[in-house]
């Protein structure tokens, strides 16, 4: 008789136990495909992502490194602060500018950072004066940041800080020229085009104090409002200057020879792949990467796809699971079922039926269970993937809120004032909080397989293990 006969008689004949598998297959199928669809989903945000976003590589003097070079030399330093360093530690603009041509880059940007004291006709904004008796020497100073771009700048970025006359830094302005705080002005009655006199040395033996004068192109207000209490000149927003790369060196004390002494430079890239062929452009450009090493700073990349991946990641760890216990839990349904039938395969063996064709049969059985299952599955697993999906990312997150909100508590080490804080050159960046689950035919696919490798393995197992008995012992031993 035809297996496939036998197989549909005993399906409907036993329909109980054709339900039961079929239920069984169905959890299984579920989960997995769910799985695989959490996973694919995951794996389009990345892409999208990595597209949307790319990376920052940095590119900065590492002291370590210029140590172990023997480049630098205690007695040879440059420009008007003479330093340990030596003119070997100067990161050029010039040689920036000659990367940022590079294929790779769609953007750059790098920063130089000052300070410069303040002069006779040209005050500090001190609204509460410091307290009687405390030296206020080494604070008492304006902050000279010099930009490329003044709009890249994380508080006008943020809308923290505004242009409300002239115009910003860019790459065109002059060393002379400043952008100063809208309280300043008003505290020496400054206008656009007036010239303002700043010098710097006053803790530095040996350097120039000679006053150098800057002509106010921009005025801009800072949104943080005073705090009515005493704060360090250094340290109040409406202190901070900003000036083009060779302004801030001069106010520095470092050497404006190749267009000013950078603090560091970024490279925006499409592709964080690009790194390698980033750093063979500063080859050629004369960049010495061990003295100025470039690294990738992804973190834009990994605050968007954080959460996502490690949902992915369990939901892997969940398709394997599930496998394993769906194909351990069947195996045993099929072996039970193979010894209530011991009497069926016994009779069909001795009227000389084959073994293949026996075990052809219970698999035909199975499998029809699990096409069955695997269809129902395709239908609601999309749905099921979904908000299993979002809730497990909700929780995710939320974590990585938390995380991002404590790193932003803490203050860049770099950064001699301690005002900023690690991560503002970098736009705020939400993580990606939604699944975009699609079923194609390729997660059909997947499930199928896996599906019906659960079954072969689930009925092929216990039943070679029955079927290497003979009709009489079948007969004779019972269960």
């Amino acid at each position: 008789m035809n297996l496939c006969k036998r197989a549909w008689w005993r399906l409907t004949g036993a329909p109980g136990k054709t339900l039961m598998l079929v239920g069984l297959f169905f959890v299984v199928c579920t989960l997995v495909l769910s799985g695989f669809l959490i996973q694919s989903a995951a794996a389009r945000a990345a892409d999208s992502a990595k597209k949307r976003v790319g990376a920052v590589a940095t590119m900065q003097l590492d002291v370590n490194g210029l140590l172990a070079s023997g480049k630098n030399n205690g007695s040879e330093g440059s420009g008007q602060n003479p330093g340990t360093i030596g003119s070997a530690g100067d990161l050029k603009r010039e040689l920036v500018d000659k990367i940022c041509k590079s294929s790779v880059v769609a953007d750059c940007n790098y920063t130089a950072d000052g300070a410069a004291f303040p002069t006779t006709t040209t005050k500090l904004y001190q609204p509460v004066p410091a307290p009687a008796g405390q030296d206020t020497t080494g604070t008492d100073l304006f902050k000279v940041d010099g930009v490329r771009k003044l709009d890249e700048v994380s508080v006008f970025r943020n809308g923290d800080a505004k242009m409300i006359a002239g115009k910003g830094i860019g790459p065109d302005t002059k060393r002379n020229e400043i952008v100063v705080e809208e309280r300043v002005t008003k505290e020496n009655k400054l206008e656009i085009g007036h010239t303002v006199k700043l010098k710097i040395g006053e803790l530095m033996p040996g350097v120039d104090t000679s006053e150098h004068e800057f002509e106010v192109i921009g005025i801009y207000e800072n949104g943080t409002a005073d705090t009515g209490q005493y704060v360090p000149a250094m340290m109040d927003p409406a202190n901070q200057l900003y000036a083009s790369i060779e302004g801030a060196s001069l106010l520095g004390g470092r050497t404006t020879d190749g267009g000013g002494t950078l603090k560091s430079a970024t490279f925006s890239l499409t592709d964080p792949r690009d790194l390698d062929q980033l750093k063979h452009d500063a080859n050629k450009a004369g960049a010495d990467l061990q003295i100025f090493p470039i690294s990738v700073n992804d973190k834009q990349y990994r605050t968007l796809v954080g959460p996502i991946t490690k949902t992915a990641n369990f939901a892997t760890v969940t398709v394997w699971l599930v496998a394993v216990a769906g194909t351990i839990i069947l195996a045993l349904v099929v072996a039970s079922n193979l010894r209530e039938r011991r009497g069926e395969l016994g009779i069909l063996l001795s009227l000389g039926e084959k073994k293949p064709k026996l075990l052809g049969q219970h698999l035909v059985e199975v499998v029809a269970c699990a096409v069955i299952a695997i269809a129902l599955a395709g239908v609601g697993s999309q749905f099921i993937s979904e908000a299993i999906g979002n809730k497990l990312l909700a929780g995710e997150v939320e974590s990585a809120n938390k995380e991002a909100e404590n790193e932003s508590l803490q203050s860049d080490h770099s950064d001699p004032s301690g005002m900023s804080k690690q991560g503002d050159d970098q736009p705020k960046t939400d993580p990606i909080d939604s699944l975009d689950v699609r079923l194609g035919p390729s997660d059909i696919a997947k499930v199928g397989a896996t599906g019906l490798g659960i079954a072969a393995l689930a009925t092929l197992v216990p039943g070679t293990r029955v079927l290497r008995l003979n009709p009489r012992d079948i007969l004779t031993k019972g269960n």
